[in-house]
């Protein structure tokens, strides 16, 4: 599995184990995480709200009947969203990540991200929790996910560890991170910044970009590879890709995505075996300029 350098420190899989669908999985919860560490994705996402706190609970009783896993592997979870609000005061990051600790059965966790935006947020306290976790041995690295760039810089006024992660929405579809980059000083509808330059601002800053539902056509709108109602010429494009490379489209999609200079981690919700094989495969891909912009443009996405 190719590596990329989390927070440009951290060697970690390109693709990693997103555990929201743990408690759905058709298979043993044993077999998906098992498959998972046969294919070198041992970087594991987690967070305190997936299956009301079961996808923790399941990967934790793996962890306890397999106890000399936990130095080869890399745990991260997110906490800050509760019923009907966000939550970054001090006292609600600090019990929420004792709470993943407990299901996890784990004394730390590698990662801590804030999982959105808490608009109350008060620096000094996320500060006062990262500094308590960090000196307690329970959190050694920090990051957020669904921010924007002046977020992070506000949290930075008072939070002195590196933020090494920032989870965002990204997939061919749902690809807002380039297309408003690419449409500069344009007046078309691409050309509006939904999110203040993340994707140049977490490359300047070496923060890694982590891509949720990065096989979905948008916010849980569903899988775009195979739907070719929504996206027919993308999904001929795949095709064509496919065949090119040796893999399956599922490849092309990762991989597409795993092309991008920034560095991206890929994380990867699928607790299908069989598709967990086809997306890791694409970490071995590495696609051509031309390539990875006929995917793009088969998106229905245009060049300015």
């Amino acid at each position: 599995m190719k590596k990329i350098k989390l927070g440009g420190a951290l060697p970690v899989p390109a693709v990693a184990m997103g555990c929201m669908r743990l408690a759905d999985a058709k298979e043993s919860p044993d077999k998906v995480i098992e498959t998972a560490l046969g294919l070198g994705m041992n970087f594991f996402d987690h967070a305190d709200i997936y299956g009301g706190g079961r996808c923790e609970e399941l990967f934790g009783d793996y962890l306890a009947s397999h106890p000399s896993l936990r130095d080869e592997i890399t745990i991260q979870t997110k906490c800050g969203i509760r019923k009907g609000c966000y939550d970054f005061s001090k006292e609600h990051i600090i019990s929420a990540l004792e709470g993943s600790l407990k299901r996890l059965r784990t004394d730390y966790v590698d990662v801590l991200l804030l999982h959105r935006p808490d608009t109350l947020m008060e620096p000094e306290e996320v500060a006062e929790a990262f500094d308590r976790l960090e000196q307690s041995g329970k959190v050694r690295m920090f990051g957020v996910s669904n921010h924007n760039p002046m977020q992070i810089e506000l949290l930075k006024t008072a939070v002195k560890q590196p933020i090494v992660a920032d989870q965002l929405q990204f997939s061919i579809p749902e690809s807002g991170l380039v297309t408003s980059g690419l449409n500069v000083n344009m007046k078309n509808d691409e050309s509006v910044m939904h999110d203040g330059s993340a994707l140049e601002y977490m490359r300047v800053k070496g923060i890694t970009i982590q891509t949720w539902s990065p096989l979905q056509g948008g916010f849980f709108k569903g899988p775009f590879v195979g739907d070719r109602e929504k996206y027919p010429a993308l999904n001929d494009a795949l095709d064509s890709m496919a065949e090119k490379y040796g893999v399956t489209p599922l490849s092309i999609a990762a991989a597409w995505i795993l092309r991008h200079p920034a560095d991206m981690q890929v994380i990867s919700g699928s607790v299908n075996p069989g598709r967990m094989k086809e997306i890791a495969a694409g970490a071995d891909i590495n696609l051509s300029r031309e390539d990875w912009y006929a995917i793009y443009l088969a998106a229905d996405f245009r060049l300015p």
